[in-house]
């Protein structure tokens, strides 16, 4: 074959060949991959060859593509095959060759979108199985048609703008995609809105697919929502298509300012309340409902200068809710002319138009009330001297009634009173004592004595005329507050400063313990102290004196002061040892100052060099220091009542004894108590029942009476402790024993003791 039907078949080959000519026109192509020129002086190489195109989605199957032939051997004597993916590779079975011709069919559909090219091998052996030819490259490209449809990413595709946006502003953008071959018109895709009513207020790109808003003035007052339906389509426009939706929501400003329904408003509000509402102010505003554009807030400029009323938003309605933060009194200002401004929460546009009622009036009546009482002076607080007698006037706690300004017409009571000390009269609110107040009462606190007075109204309030109100603000109100309201209670404290009154003279604190020594170097001294019952400044500090009316102690004695309450006794000389007698002048700060005068007991005794008394020293014991005249009558006294006991005990004692030895006698003889004697009984055992002469008895241990258990048995080493009555005669008796047995009877000692 010559060269130029060999180039030819090349060109075919190319894409010239079957896939484009009719196939009846058609003649298959042969190639020559491994042709070889006759020159001798040239090197043998291989034909390149081109790809060979066939379009996919082909029908008429098997489809002869292209025949190849090696020129070394004639026909007949070679075998051709092929190999590669479509042949021996998955997808397996898409192209065959006729072995003996060299002709390759095409035996399935082909798909550009999975597949867009094949790449074989061809192979030319002779009959023996040698090699011919080298393998060469076969090349089968898949020509696209078009097949697919462009396809939106979305179904629906969601864009904002704000209302009143500018021309041109971007609200979304719209995607899509097509599967056919990109280098060609089959996915050229172009965009389109296809419906957004009437008029057109957006547009599309055609090849990005942005949609922009084209008009001024998008109020979403008219128009919230857009629907629009948008189109893509292949083939630059021309070609296959699909549809999808965009919605555009327009967000909301501050286009429209609030205004109120009326240009005024009417209430009524009762008096002396505060945390109520009064009523409700409606407004408008058609911006967004719940977004601040649309919240209201109320100001009131003017009308009420006290601060009495306040308003708040009720975030359901946007109404305003207008209450009292204060009381009224209807006594002093019975009407409110209320000048209220309504703006939103956030801030208006400026080129928004301004609001034709922002602003209204609100009149508000006053009601009124039966108001509580009132004390002009709460608490109260009132002095008195303590002590005062029944019947002292304390004050008159007198409450003021609101409503009529009036005193008489309230009553009076107590409420609270812990001592009963206090009487109010029902009337006039006059208190008084009825009884005198301990200064000991655990209710008077640092002075203070506290009460609590109530006053009570008749439950009256004043009428007010009817009808002031426009017939248009709604019912009028009512004539007169209703005859039945219940009294009003006013709750007063009275607190009463008890004066102190320097009414107790100082009384020297407990005996003091110690012994002074008689050199007035020795010794520490002996602390005197005082009391006195009466408070500050009535009480310390005490002034300790020498009496005046012995000016010879001043001679032998010293007092110096301490602290407040305290001063220390000193001899200013060698004194005698023993009790010494004097007299001290007790005097308090109060004014006028109580004073009085004592009498002290002063124990001195011989000191050692450190001032403590020494072994043996004749000084009496500081336990009987403060022995005054009262104290030695009362021992006096309690020893003369316990003589009289003794003898009317020894009385009975003596005529007992048969009563019972007869009761005995008549017990029943099983009776399991045998002589156990009955418990009342006081008197000795059964020996010692015919004891007459107990106290006469010289081997027995004195007894106060015959008949008490006090006797220890024989040979006990403990003594008896009563010597009362154990001496028949008068003699004289030595009790300085008693010192020996403790503080309390070192004082007996030394008031029947040796002088």
């Amino acid at each position: 074959m010559d060269t130029a039907l060999l180039l030819a078949l090349g060109l075919l080959a190319q894409g010239l060949g079957p896939s484009w000519c009719a196939p009846e026109l058609w003649r298959l192509s042969t190639l020559y991959p491994w042709h070889q020129p006759h020159s001798v002086n040239r090197v043998r190489r291989a034909w390149v060859i081109p790809p060979i195109s066939v379009s996919e989605n082909h029908k008429r199957l098997p489809y002869p593509l292209v025949q190849i032939k090696s020129d070394k051997q004639p026909l007949g004597s070679v075998l051709y095959s092929i190999q590669g993916p479509g042949v021996d590779e998955e997808p397996r079975g898409v192209f065959s060759i006729d072995k003996f011709t060299g002709k390759v069919f095409l035996n399935a559909m082909l798909d550009r979108e999975q597949t867009d090219r094949f790449r074989l091998k061809a192979f030319a052996l002779d009959l023996g199985g040698s090699t011919l030819e080298d393998p060469t490259d076969l090349e089968i490209v898949v020509v696209d048609q078009n097949d697919n449809r462009p396809a939106f990413l979305q179904d629906m595709f969601v864009g904002r703008v704000l209302e009143g946006a500018a021309p041109g502003t971007s609200v979304t953008r719209a995607e899509a995609t097509d599967a056919d071959d990109p280098e060609t018109d089959n996915a050229a895709l172009r965009f389109s809105i296809v419906q957004q009513g009437s008029p057109e207020v957006f547009s599309i790109d055609e090849l990005t697919g942005e949609i922009r808003t084209v008009q001024v003035g998008l109020d979403r007052e008219e128009v919230a929502v857009y629907n629009l339906t948008l189109q893509v389509a292949d083939m630059s426009g021309d070609g296959l298509t699909a549809t999808a939706s965009a919605i555009i929501s327009l967000d909301d400003v501050n286009d429209n300012a609030p205004e109120f329904t009326k240009e005024e408003f009417f209430m009524e509000a009762t008096e002396a309340v505060t945390g109520v509402d009064v009523g409700r102010l409606q407004v408008e505003d058609r911006d967004l409902p719940g977004s601040p554009n649309w919240a209201a807030r109320f100001t009131i400029l003017g009308g009420d200068p006290d601060g009495q009323f306040a308003i708040r938003t009720d975030p359901r309605t946007n109404e305003g809710v207008l209450s009292l933060v204060k009381p009224l009194d209807y006594e002093s200002r019975e009407r409110y002319e209320l000048q209220v401004l309504v703006q939103n929460q956030a801030p208006l546009q400026a080129a928004a138009p301004r609001a034709v009622r922002g602003q209204a009036r609100v009149s508000v009546w006053v009601q009124d009330a039966n108001e509580a009482p009132v004390f002009p002076e709460n608490p109260l607080r009132v002095s008195l001297a303590e002590g005062a007698p029944p019947g002292t006037p304390v004050v008159t706690f007198a409450a003021r009634d609101p409503d009529t300004q009036q005193l008489q017409i309230l009553s009076y009571s107590k409420d609270y009173d812990p001592e009963d000390w206090l009487q109010v009269d029902r009337a006039t609110g006059q208190v008084q004592t009825q009884r005198v107040l301990s200064p000991a009462s655990p209710f008077l606190k640092d002075g203070w004595y506290r009460a609590i007075i109530l006053a009570l109204d008749d439950g009256e309030a004043q009428p007010r005329p009817a009808g002031r109100l426009p017939r248009d603000s709604g019912p009028s109100p009512p004539a007169s507050l209703s005859a039945a309201s219940p009294p009003r209670t006013a709750t007063g404290t009275l607190s009463v400063e008890i004066l102190e009154v320097n009414d107790h003279a100082p009384a020297l604190a407990p005996p003091p313990s110690g012994s002074l020594c008689s050199e007035p170097h020795l010794g520490p001294g002996l602390l005197l102290g005082a009391t006195d019952e009466d408070l500050p400044p009535h009480g310390a500090p005490f002034h300790f004196l020498l009496s005046p009316g012995a000016p010879e102690l001043g001679a032998n004695w010293s007092l110096s002061p301490v602290n407040v309450s305290h001063a220390r006794l000193r001899p200013r000389q060698p004194v005698p040892e023993g009790l010494h007698r004097l007299r001290l002048l007790l005097r308090d700060s109060g004014q006028p100052p109580q004073q009085r005068e004592q009498p002290l007991n002063v124990s001195v005794c011989r000191c050692g060099p450190d001032g403590a008394c020494l072994p043996g020293a004749a000084a009496l014991r500081t336990g009987a220091a403060g022995v005054g005249l009262g104290a030695l009558l009362a021992v006096l006294a309690s020893v003369a009542v316990l003589l009289l006991l003794v003898l009317l005990g020894a009385r009975r004692a003596r005529w007992r004894p048969s009563v019972r030895d007869k009761a005995l006698l008549h017990r029943p003889l099983d009776d399991l108590r045998d002589n156990v004697l009955n418990y009342d009984e006081q008197g000795g055992g059964e020996e010692d029942q015919g004891l007459a002469a107990a106290d006469n008895d010289p081997g027995v241990p004195p007894y106060d009476t015959a008949l008490i258990y006090d006797y220890e048995g024989a040979g006990s080493a403990a003594g008896t402790l009563s010597s009362i009555v154990s001496s028949g005669g008068d003699e004289d008796q030595d009790y300085d024993y008693l010192q020996d047995w403790g503080p309390r009877f070192a004082r007996l000692a030394d008031l029947y003791g040796r002088p």
